[in-house]
């Protein structure tokens, strides 16, 4: 089993010393799903919700949440990112949002990928509860990452 990194020698939680890696090009995507109604997914591709248009208000939440997620997670380091794209894909059952994000610094941006995507589908849920209040978020998870010491990974 591999040492967990984010532990001391006693078990406490620390925050990860990253100071002497180098700084590379690191990127990751990640992906995510809501379900819901035929009628709310709809209303979403209509423009008929109250609130306004969903996706391009929870666009906007994903690319927040990127550039927040030191302050979301509590051992993640702040980042100076250099990219955050974020696509949401509507269909007659719900939306995929895929986000990728990219720095050039000492450690990835795996955690700003599924934070962008987390909180864009939540973004969703919260525009268009009124109409399904029983859609589903699942399937958040990493699709790739490449750079830094680990290198390159795919789901």
């Amino acid at each position: 089993m591999s040492v967990l990194t984010h532990l001391d020698e006693n078990g406490a939680a620390r925050m990860v010393d990253v100071s002497a890696k180098p700084a590379t090009a690191r990127e990751a995507s990640a992906a995510g799903r809501i379900t819901m109604s035929a009628e709310a997914a709809s209303a979403i591709r209509g423009g008929a919700v109250k609130k306004g248009d969903v996706l391009a208000v929870a666009r906007v939440a994903g690319i927040m949440a990127a550039k927040h997620t030191a302050d979301l997670i509590p051992l993640c380091h702040p980042l100076p990112l250099s990219g955050v794209t974020l696509d949401l894909h509507m269909d007659d059952e719900g939306v995929t949002a895929t986000a990728t994000v990219r720095t050039t610094h000492n450690t990835g941006v795996e955690m700003e990928a599924m934070s962008a995507v987390s909180v864009a589908l939540l973004t969703i849920y919260d525009m268009a509860k009124a109409l399904d209040r029983g859609m589903v978020i699942g399937g958040v998870r990493l699709l790739a990452k490449s750079g830094g010491r680990s290198g390159d990974w795919r789901a």
